[in-house]
């Protein structure tokens, strides 16, 4: 049997705070107690805060370690670990690592490298050389007319715990703004006037063809395997309808606050950018989290390109918002995302759930992250 004691913690529970220590047991959390245990071994944490390892639905972090300049590829499996170890290091003990399924241009690196870096997450995790816990997230673009290719090789692997269906054509949902659409991809792959309109013109004619059929085929496969099901980027209270007629459970950056307000109140966890909560806005220039955040819709934060935003964001909400006391703040990137995506053995400290912890000191708006542990273990 292995025990751990940490003593001397401002323990964050789903409701409360409280002064005291928690036990662990073979990696599952045996007692908490708002008294110090007095057994030799402990680990004094001087006050810091206990709070449960983060859990992270929707990061597509492991492009940048895939790609760490345009045009250079670093090895998969060395990109993983390096990913694990940036996740790990922010307080992330179970992480779901978006990968995309198609994407808007065919010859994308995301595309091009996509069964290499999921069969170099596999093998990382065989092997013992992550640190955290990595599932796959299964971002599909409907659009994309090899989408439902690609999603068949891919949906039946074990690491698959959740899907999302998501749809970049110009004019609608993240870029309702065609000024948006063009700043955004003309940016992105150094497109004159001329190809830019010929990208847009070929994406809406892909839309057309592909987009309805694709969505359909994504929404059957995971409810027929039991998997997560997110909508992405909602924009009306008919894209949240659409959602709620196929059974979502977690509504993905959604960009109006009419969307997310409809998607609050079916039910669906809200989930936004940790990015967007701490830079105080959209790089899309789509609602604001905080704006969200201020009305009671804000359910979930995703780090999304930046690991350590998603401690910050809800350090953020803690230090900033009316309403967020320190509980309901961590749910948001703890207990909360746990919960929709049918995770019920973490996400809060609580006797019986795992023993995945943080150690955070905090000084406000900058949470330093001074020890992970993962079912008991340190990680970080």
């Amino acid at each position: 049997m292995t025990e751990q004691i940490f003593t001397n913690a401002k323990i964050v529970l789903a409701n409360d705070v409280i002064d005291g220590a928690i036990q662990i047991k073979n990696g599952i959390i045996t007692d908490i107690s708002d008294r110090a245990f007095d057994l030799p071994g402990g680990e004094d944490l001087g006050g810091d805060y206990l709070m449960p390892g983060l859990v992270e639905l929707h990061t597509d972090n492991l492009d940048k370690h895939l790609t760490p300049r345009p045009k250079t590829r670093w090895p998969a499996t060395a990109a993983v670990v390096a990913h694990d170890n940036q996740v790990a290091s922010a307080g992330i003990t179970t992480v779901f690592d978006a990968v995309s399924i198609g994407d808007v241009n065919e010859g994308s690196e995301r595309i091009v490298r996509l069964v290499e870096s999921v069969e170099a997450l596999a093998l990382a995790q065989d092997n013992n050389l992550l640190r955290a816990d990595h599932k796959l997230h299964l971002r599909c673009e409907t659009s994309f007319p090899g989408m439902a290719d690609a999603l068949g090789k891919m949906v039946d692997l074990a690491l698959v715990k959740m899907l999302s269906v998501m749809d970049h054509t110009p004019g609608q949902r993240q870029f309702v703004s065609l000024d948006a659409y063009y700043t955004y991809y003309q940016g992105k792959y150094g497109l004159n006037d001329e190809a830019m309109s010929m990208f847009v013109a070929t994406r809406k004619r892909d839309s057309e063809l592909y987009s309805a059929k694709n969505r359909r085929l994504v929404v059957e496969a995971a409810h027929a395997r039991g998997l997560a099901l997110a909508s992405h980027d909602d924009a009306t209270t008919a894209h949240v309808a659409e959602a709620v007629s196929d059974k979502m459970t977690v509504a993905e950056f959604p960009t109006t606050l009419e969307a997310a307000r409809a998607s609050h109140e079916a039910g669906l966890g809200v989930m936004m950018g940790g990015p967007n909560l701490v830079r105080g806005g959209s790089h899309s220039g789509n609602v604001a989290a905080g704006d969200l955040a201020r009305n009671g819709y804000l359910d979930i934060i995703s780090s999304d390109y930046v690991p350590h935003s998603l401690l910050h964001g809800a350090m953020k909400l803690f230090d900033d918002f009316d309403g967020y006391d320190l509980p309901r703040a961590i749910r948001t990137i703890s207990l909360n995302p746990a919960t929709q995506v049918g995770l019920s053995d973490r996400g809060e400290i609580a006797v019986g759930k795992r023993g995945d912890l943080i150690r955070v000191h905090h000084s406000p708006h900058h949470p330093i992250v001074r020890g992970v542990w993962r079912e008991g273990v340190r990680v970080s």
